[in-house]
């Protein structure tokens, strides 16, 4: 992980981000949505903050289970994206929602099989479905985004099936919180926190809301 790495989105406004035109029906109970947008430490700071976010844990999805492990991921062979799978509660957060924090502050998603100057297929921005519900709103946000004009280039995320979800060693888990001063954390994941905190302010968790 490269600690130039550029800031997904710095530059377009939270304005023209549009809320989902479609979105999943309300639901009682934990639900989950397992998204690859770059490195997962930064990903996983982002929903951290917000609320609704029950817990989010970093890990890999699209390969193996023999591969997945931090070696073979960052060697670019296995098939495997650096992922969060996000636990929320859908009466307090929706699915949609949660994709307009993901295209807007938590990564670029216009970047193939990168961001910034972090390379190579796992840094991939993906959506991981587990359901036909969450690909079909999923895919009505990508046209809605686009129509609008958000980003000046086409959105390269894609939409791969969940098969599973595989946690990431005991080390990365809320790694940005863990290691505040670790040089790529401050580079890259806390300027998305504090992008988070401006354009989304009163749908954060109250200990991440500027006082």
């Amino acid at each position: 992980m490269s600690t130039s790495c550029s800031i997904p989105g710095m530059n377009v406004p939270r304005s023209r981000f549009p809320d989902p035109e479609l979105d999943l029906p309300a639901a009682t109970g934990q639900q989950r949505l397992v998204l690859a947008g770059g490195c997962f430490w930064c990903v996983e700071a982002v929903f951290l903050a917000v609320d609704g976010v029950l817990g989010v844990a970093s890990g890999y999805a699209g390969g193996s289970e023999a591969s997945a492990n931090y070696e073979a991921v960052c060697s670019g062979t296995s098939g495997h994206a650096e992922v969060v799978e996000i636990c929320y509660d859908p009466t307090r957060i929706s699915f949609g929602q949660l994709l307009k924090v993901f295209f807007s502050v938590a990564h670029d998603p216009t970047q193939l099989n990168r961001q910034g100057n972090d390379r190579g297929s796992q840094y991939r921005s993906a959506v991981f479905y587990d359901s036909d519900e969450q690909k079909r709103v999923t895919e009505a946000y990508i046209r809605q985004l686009e129509a609008a004009g958000v980003y000046p280039q086409p959105i390269v995320t894609s939409l791969e099936p969940l098969q599973a979800f595989y946690p990431a060693e005991g080390y990365h888990q809320n790694y940005a919180a863990r290691n505040p001063f670790q040089p790529y954390v401050m580079a890259v994941a806390a300027p998305k926190v504090e992008k988070l905190r401006q354009a989304f302010g009163a749908q954060l968790k109250p200990e991440f809301r500027d006082e």
